[in-house]
């Protein structure tokens, strides 16, 4: 999920590198023109019955009570704001699991935390196995199906003092806790994701100080052959298991970031997990997923809903047949506030959800879409970015209280209706020239479909007979 620093860590360097295979840039060689795209249908179906509709939260960001951890102690230097307890989520996880049915979602992505259950070197914590125990029986209580992350960018303080990812054992001390939740919730046939945002964990730990950017490869290899072992692990427990290692994806410079983990896992992916957020617009080229320090915040960068359908398609056409799944994707505001550019989250989603129907409608097989936040959380160093349908001002509201926002109606309206209405046309239409899978997405744009025809009037009553 997003955090104050991805444009940094991810995107440094790349962004040259990218501009120089991007239509209309200086240095590229211009395209020749291309066809018009052809229009799409006039009227989308739903996404049907079985569609998976879900919310997403992460332990760390959500849970409190937080465990000695790579990010308490990072914390504890004082270069980020304060954690306090976040929105507590281990003591208010029934309200918020029923939170999430009401919306009618049919799966909850969470994390099973690795500093929480192995707290020290030896076996896992049976208490806090039990918490969890009791987590997911609610989820599957309430009729949705765990999205169970692995790994969400925390592991022990313990395992930080040997090195984190820079140790040599940390493939086989990473499998072995792995395992040791596969082998406690397969029973529950949840959704698997192995590693979240493997590119964009490296970067937050560069950023944090625990590698250094030469240590990028290595780094990457080592979180391939723990996606591998413990994939094989988890379908050698349940073969018809769903597993993945959800992709950050990066606009404009996706295949570069990407790409390289993605050929070391491809053949143990049973469904490509895609995490969209912004894309460049005419008036920035900025597509990144967060902002560096001095920048402006991530709540000013370019939303561009038309977005996902690129990236979907990206990875679409690089795994013919494979299911395909929005495992994250969100709007950010300032504290609440309203957004600069004046987007209102209801209309956010409900303009991504078009462009979902109308690449379920040219072919794709989308299976799901998780929305980014269930509730605001500790945004990876602040509290000021707000992702959550339901907002929560964590640094004054003691009680910590829910409050909807106007996307509580307008997610529940979708998973009713399965989608938009057949004539519903984004508020904002797509942009000329898209960045976000250049040269893709400017020289084969999608377009929005014309509106459907007004039924002809009605014939006029016979007159009456004399």
């Amino acid at each position: 999920m997003p955090q104050p620093n991805r444009r940094q860590v991810l995107a440094t360097g790349l962004a040259a590198a990218a501009a120089m295979l991007l239509p209309g840039r200086s240095g590229a060689t211009p395209a020749p023109p291309a066809p018009p795209p052809p229009a799409g249908p006039a009227a989308l179906p739903p996404l049907g019955a079985d569609f998976d509709w879900g919310v997403a939260c992460s332990g760390f960001q959500t849970e409190g009570h937080a465990p000695d951890s790579n990010w308490t102690r990072y914390i504890a230097t004082g270069k980020v704001d304060p954690y306090r307890d976040s929105v507590r989520f281990l003591d208010n996880y029934a309200a918020d699991i029923d939170l999430a049915a009401k919306l009618g979602s049919r799966s909850f992505r969470m994390s099973v935390e690795w500093a929480r259950i192995q707290p020290r070197p030896g076996g896992p914590d049976p208490a806090a196995l039990a918490i969890y125990d009791h987590i997911i029986d609610a989820v599957c209580a309430a009729g949705m199906t765990p999205m169970i992350t692995l790994d969400h960018w925390v592991y022990p303080g313990w395992v930080a003092d040997r090195g984190g990812w820079r140790d040599p054992g940390m493939i086989a001390l990473w499998v072995a806790n792995a395992r040791t939740v596969v082998q406690r919730y397969s029973t529950r046939d949840p959704i698997w994701v192995t590693i979240n945002e493997p590119a964009a964990y490296i970067g937050t730990e560069i950023r944090i100080g625990a590698l250094n950017s030469a240590e990028w490869p290595m780094v990457m290899d080592r979180m391939a052959q723990a996606h591998n072992q413990i994939y094989d692990i988890i379908h050698s427990i349940r073969r018809d298991a769903m597993v993945t290692s959800n992709i950050g994806y990066v606009p404009g410079a996706e295949t570069s970031v990407n790409q390289p983990f993605v050929d070391k896992v491809r053949d143990k992916l049973d469904f490509i997990g895609v995490d969209y957020y912004f894309g460049p617009t005419p008036k920035s080229s900025d597509g990144s997923s967060a902002t560096s320090a001095g920048a402006p915040g991530m709540w000013d960068l370019p939303l561009q809903t038309e977005g996902v359908y690129y990236a979907l398609r990206h990875y679409a056409s690089q795994f013919p047949g494979k299911p395909l799944y929005v495992v994250e994707n969100g709007m950010p505001t300032e504290n609440g506030k309203p957004r600069p550019d004046g987007y209102l989250r209801a209309d956010h989603l409900r303009d991504t959800v078009y462009w979902l129907q109308r690449a379920k409608a040219d072919g794709m097989d989308v299976r799901g879409y998780n929305y980014w936040s269930l509730t605001d959380n500790y945004e990876w160093g602040s509290y000021t970015p707000r992702f959550g349908l339901y907002t929560v001002d964590v640094t004054s509201d003691p009680q910590l209280v829910r409050k909807p926002t106007d996307a509580v109606a307008a997610f529940q309206a979708l998973t009713r209706g399965g989608g938009v209405p057949a004539d519903y046309r984004p508020t904002r239409g797509p942009v000329s020239c898209s960045q976000v899978d250049p040269p893709a997405s400017c020289d084969r744009p999608v377009t929005l479909a014309p509106a459907p025809a007004p039924p002809p009037p009605a014939a006029p009553a016979d007159s009456p007979r004399p």
